[in-house]
């Protein structure tokens, strides 16, 4: 394979894996998605120079070096994280935003340090329910506003890493370098790049990144007081075949990659006659709570014609993937079926 990443904007950098590279369990840092608000820092401080502050709502503020990190106790965990607008494209009605399809998603293995350690640490007031991450990026807008976002402090403690290691190497320059924030089984939203500083807040971080977008609301609706963005969305996506492809006759391997954030996905069940009928897809690869599953169906096509295939997934808890996606005006979180159906020709 040798397709070159889609390329949505050059400034800042946005661009969507080529769907043969989702394919694979593991995402390759090189085709990974990339998704920015800022400029890629052109000069890295040294790992020497380079500092971690944990401030606010703190007992004691700390300030680490990257050793010291290293020389926590460590965490391997592999990880989905998905563009919050991946799939906006698709959508029937025009929203606002980058025009993603379905490559704004990938899987890898991150190394790192649970938040938690760090956290305990700097012993947490009573009054802390909010931990808000800032990068050293710098803005590319006029306004100079940082792309800062926050999460409960639940879900700090509980599931989010620090992660300097991506697919077992360094963590790239594009992808966060030194450090970054995984809230695990969120969007990539909650994710901050370039970590430094890690403030403790009693509510949620108030500002343009928290307020304005990464909210779902409608047409006349205050962003802020729209749903924030957190967990992914219950989906299922096909990465072969491509739209449009035409095959002989005869036994058609149907490949997809289904996932749900923090839930765990059941089953998969394959369309290949638009809905009318469903047949069960069979998990290839490894099962890791926060990672997609990688599915199959082997499809015996024998009669000429034009098929639209679908895949719908199910979660543990019984809940089904939507039909048709809930329209919002940024777009978010795209989970339809019918949004992600693939039409093929049988020869």
């Amino acid at each position: 394979m040798d397709e070159k990443m889609r390329i949505l904007t050059e400034r800042p950098l946005n661009a969507e894996t080529p769907i043969p590279y989702l394919r694979s369990w593991i995402t390759s840092n090189a085709h990974f998605f990339a998704r920015n608000q800022s400029a890629i820092p052109e000069k890295i401080e040294s790992l020497q120079e380079w500092r971690l502050s944990i401030e606010g709502l703190v007992g004691i503020p700390l300030t680490l070096s990257f050793d010291e990190i290293l020389k926590m106790p460590k965490a391997i965990v592999a990880n989905t994280f998905e563009c919050s607008g991946n799939s906006r494209s698709l959508l029937t009605e025009k929203a606002s935003g980058n025009p993603w399809t379905i490559g704004g998603v990938g899987n890898a293995v991150y190394g790192g340090v649970w938040l938690h350690d760090i956290l305990n640490q700097a012993q947490p007031g009573p009054e802390a329910k909010h931990v808000a991450f800032e990068g050293f990026d710098k803005s590319l807008g006029a306004g100079g506003v940082k792309f800062i976002r926050s999460i409960p402090m639940d879900k700090a403690m509980a599931s989010t890493l620090l992660a300097y290691e991506m697919n077992g190497e360094p963590l790239p320059v594009k992808h966060g370098y030194p450090l970054r924030a995984l809230a695990l089984g969120w969007t990539g939203a909650n994710c901050v790049k370039w970590l430094e500083k890690i403030t403790l807040l009693e509510k949620p971080f108030e500002g343009f990144f928290m307020d304005k977008v990464y909210r779902v609301y409608q047409k006349g609706q205050d962003s802020a007081s729209g749903e924030i963005i957190t967990s992914l969305k219950l989906k299922s996506i096909i990465t072969q075949p491509l739209k449009d492809e035409t095959f002989p006759a005869g036994p058609i391997t149907i490949l997809g990659a289904a996932y749900a954030g923090e839930d765990e996905i059941q089953s998969v069940d394959v369309s290949v006659d638009g809905g009318k009928s469903w047949h069960d897809a069979e998990f290839i690869g490894p099962r890791e709570r926060f990672a997609w599953r990688q599915w199959q169906y082997v499809w015996r096509a024998e009669t000429k014609g034009t098929y639209t295939i679908m895949a719908r997934a199910t979660d543990h808890k019984g809940a089904q993937q939507p039909m048709d996606a809930s329209w919002n005006v940024l777009g978010y979180g795209n989970n339809g079926v019918h949004e992600h159906a693939v039409t093929i020709h049988i020869q």
